[in-house]
């Protein structure tokens, strides 16, 4: 039998490589007479750069810059010759992994990181520029990322605006002479919500940030006062468009500072590794992620997965650290297996999350009869 084992990560305890290795050798202790092929998947978040690095043949680079508490920073960012085509991975630069967890407010940080590591792929000439907008620790609307980029903000008293919460009081915004670095920016991004509303940056994804209630009104007063500015100045309303709201309003910030244009992560990511073809080849595709649930469904990797698999009529079965709304994931899945509580417990779980998926994947592969 031939299978496809296709997972994302499995966030804070194995790469999408080093899932899909663990998922390829537990099954073949049960079955090593079939043919597997792993094609780990990723949209625009942890991961990405360094996969769709591997895909195009780009080499990394290493830079200085800052996180988004503004401490010292070695990172990187991949570069293709050939296409003159940098890959930038903003989760390696303004990410939440880049922090201690709770220390920092989402009022305290911004995407100042990001704009000079971009300063730097345009000096290296870079035509093409891809950034995944995923995992990032910041809610600014952009706005670090454009100081960095030589964009000014000033009070009604002419005074420089440094912070984004000071927004609210911005009476004008200067742009650098220089506004677009590049001659194509692609935001790597599977989410679709606006800048502002209800189901705009803050209130959606400000709270697993770290945002209060109580901290709504004020960051939605900023990105009203930076949008309405700024698309003033643009003469277009950059605040409408969908992915406008991703990754804290960095989605907007990409647009309407730099021109760039927001294309689904996954379609982005699926298109260069061929993943059409590999799942035609496939009597079997195996996916999976660290959670498995309804939010699987949602755009995400795994839940894309398992809709490209109906479509061409091919069994897929999902595979997860944990597992909720059981159920309600069957219609997409042939299967649906969970480490914890199935196996394990969760601290076991995360302490040798190999080996539990490696047996995961065993009792998968007994259980299945195509």
């Amino acid at each position: 039998m031939k299978i496809l084992i296709a997972p994302d990560k499995f966030k804070g305890t194995m790469t999408g490589m080093e899932a899909a290795c663990s998922i390829r050798d537990g099954w073949l202790m049960a079955r090593p007479e079939d043919d597997l092929r792993i094609l780990p998947i990723c949209d625009g978040g942890d991961g990405f750069g360094e996969r769709l690095a591997e895909l195009e043949k780009a080499k990394p680079v290493d830079c200085q810059t800052v996180d988004a508490a503004h401490r010292p920073l070695t990172t990187k960012w991949w570069w293709q010759e050939q296409q003159k085509m940098a890959i930038v991975e903003s989760a390696c630069i303004i990410g939440l992994a880049q922090l201690p967890p709770s220390i920092y407010h989402p009022f305290q940080l911004d995407t100042f990181g990001l704009g000079k590591v971009l300063l730097e792929v345009a000096e290296r000439g870079a035509e093409t520029c891809v950034v995944g907008i995923g995992g990032s620790a910041t809610n600014d609307g952009g706005f670090g990322m454009a100081k960095a980029l030589g964009w000014r903000f000033e009070n009604e008293a002419g005074k420089a605006i440094t912070e984004w919460t000071d927004l609210d009081q911005l009476s004008l915004a200067s742009a650098p002479s220089k506004r677009h670095l590049f001659e194509h920016l692609l935001i790597a991004s599977d989410v679709e919500n606006l800048l502002l509303g209800d189901k705009g940056a803050s209130r959606i994804y400000g709270p697993q940030k770290g945002l209060r209630e109580s901290d709504m009104e004020k960051s939605e007063a900023c990105f009203r006062s930076l949008s309405q500015e700024v698309d003033a100045l643009a003469g277009y309303e950059w605040r409408l468009e969908p992915g406008s709201g991703a990754a804290g309003g960095l989605g907007y910030g990409l647009m309407a500072f730099l021109g760039g244009k927001a294309e689904s992560g996954f379609d982005f990511f699926a298109d260069r590794a061929n993943l059409n073809t590999q799942l035609a080849w496939a009597d079997l595709v195996i996916t999976g992620e660290g959670s498995l649930d309804l939010s699987s469904l949602m755009g995400k990797c795994v839940g894309n997965v398992a809709e490209k698999c109906r479509e061409m009529d091919k069994p897929c079965i999902g595979v997860g650290g944990t597992v909720r709304n059981k159920e309600k994931l069957s219609n997409l899945f042939t299967g649906i297996y969970s480490i914890t509580p199935d196996l394990t417990d969760r601290v076991s779980a995360l302490k040798f999350a190999s080996k539990w998926l490696k047996e995961l994947s065993k009792k998968a592969s007994n259980d299945i009869h195509l």
